[in-house]
């Protein structure tokens, strides 16, 4: 049963990140450094065995020449920076959307996507830096020359500038951010004073912080990965993206909550609260496959050249470098969870709650690979050192930051006034 009385747990319970647990993050740290370097070596010296791919065939659209090293460098860069940033913008996105609602079940779990927003400074100085020293690879449009023979690029020359696409990077981050740290200013004085003024605030800062993202998502979305295919559109591009970074951001939280009960955390998160958290990452998954379905049908039918390259790219060009992975990608993304979730004892179940979110990630992990690769590396991309290395030193990273970030706060929000709905929470 769901039903339970305060006076069994600890209500001023705290996460303490040990020096073993750092110890251990920072090693993984190293390893990844480690492993970026060795793959770094190996492509700039063109050492075999390193990537799975099938040589170069730019020419094959547009009749350019073939990437060089430092385009996969800076795209696989560019591809962790993005989906890492996703995830740590999630985790407000979820607790605003907890608070607008009204919502009285996510109180207990409120604390760990309350914290992922403190990587967001750590993925803006890496998408600065990436961008300042690769954005000539990764975007066309930075080219002035290749600007001045191609009318399209200058039609949309007043929007896809250096300037203000940086302009647009340091607001939205810097919005971000601000807001997150209101949430979590008031979420902190809330322990300490109780009552409802810092609720009311929160519902406030959240209201605001979800018109800001709305806006910001699509944005970046065309900002960051559209427009390194800039001649190609989709209306739905901007959904499509953020329902990738959601069903991302969603399966961290679930992991995340289950790893820390693993450690004998969250006795008060009940296999109700974990059957919630199935839910949303079944629903979302399904979201995410209607926006995929929704974008290919549309674009693939009406077959007009400009919009079907992003998926002949994709699907047939490159001698088909990339025609397994897409298909993987509806299969992992969609077929696996859809499946794997329907039951309710799968959304009850610790070790298949885990499984899921696992494989979510790791799918669309590959979603946004499958976005920016082909633009960028063109049939010269693959999988080794470089790439497990960089995912490894972001996911460290991620790691001992929100860890660190959830150690100052108590595990619980013991002052919300819908604890009570929450430590009672029953479906």
């Amino acid at each position: 049963m769901g039903s339970h009385s305060t006076v069994q747990y600890n209500l001023d319970e705290k996460y303490e990140f040990t020096t073993e647990a750092r110890k251990r993050v920072l090693m993984w740290l190293f390893i990844g450094v480690a492993m970026f370097g060795l793959g770094l070596a190996m492509l700039i010296f063109g050492g075999a065995g390193h990537e799975v791919a099938h040589g170069s065939t730019a020419g094959q659209h547009g009749g350019g020449h073939a990437p060089t090293w430092t385009a996969r460098l800076y795209a696989v860069l560019w591809h962790n920076a993005l989906f890492f940033t996703g995830i740590s913008l999630i985790g407000t996105f979820f607790v605003a959307i907890q608070y607008v609602a009204w919502a009285g079940w996510s109180v207990t779990i409120k604390r760990i996507p309350e914290a992922f927003s403190s990587f967001l400074p750590f993925t803006f100085v890496a998408m600065l830096i990436i961008f300042l020293l690769g954005g000539h690879d990764i975007f066309h449009w930075t080219h002035a020359d290749v600007v001045a023979h191609d009318e399209i690029l200058q039609g949309k020359s007043g929007y896809l500038n250096t300037p203000f696409f940086l302009f647009r990077m340091v607001l939205f981050f810097g919005l971000w951010y601000f807001l997150w740290s209101l949430l979590r200013r008031n979420s902190a004085k809330e322990d300490l004073e109780g009552g409802l003024v810092y609720y009311n605030k929160s519902i406030t800062t959240s209201a605001v912080f979800l018109l800001v993202f709305g806006v910001s998502t699509s944005v970046v979305a065309w900002d960051w990965t559209m427009s390194i295919n800039p001649h190609w559109y989709s209306t739905l591009f901007g959904w499509y993206h953020f329902a990738s970074w959601w069903v991302s951001g969603l399966a961290t939280i679930t992991l995340t909550v289950l790893l820390l009960k693993e450690k004998g955390h969250l006795p008060f998160v009940t296999q109700n609260h974990l059957h919630d958290l199935g839910k949303f990452m079944f629903a979302f998954s399904v979201f995410w496959t209607y926006l995929w379905v929704s974008q290919f049908l549309l674009i693939y039918y009406a077959n007009i050249p400009e919009e079907i390259i992003y998926f002949k790219e994709r699907m047939h060009l490159y001698d088909g470098h990339y025609r397994g992975l897409f298909f993987f990608n509806i299969i992992i993304n969609f077929l696996f969870p859809f499946l794997f979730l329907m039951t309710r004892d799968a959304k009850r179940q610790t070790i298949l709650l885990k499984i899921a979110a696992i494989g979510l990630l790791v799918g669309h992990w590959l979603d946004f690979y499958l976005m920016i690769m082909p633009g960028v590396t063109k049939g010269t991309s693959g999988f080794g050192f470089l790439e497990f290395g960089t995912l490894t030193v972001f996911a460290s990273g991620f790691i001992y930051v929100i860890s660190s970030q959830i150690s100052k706060l108590g595990l619980l929000a013991k002052n919300h006034p819908m604890l009570q709905e929450s430590l009672h929470h029953d479906i």
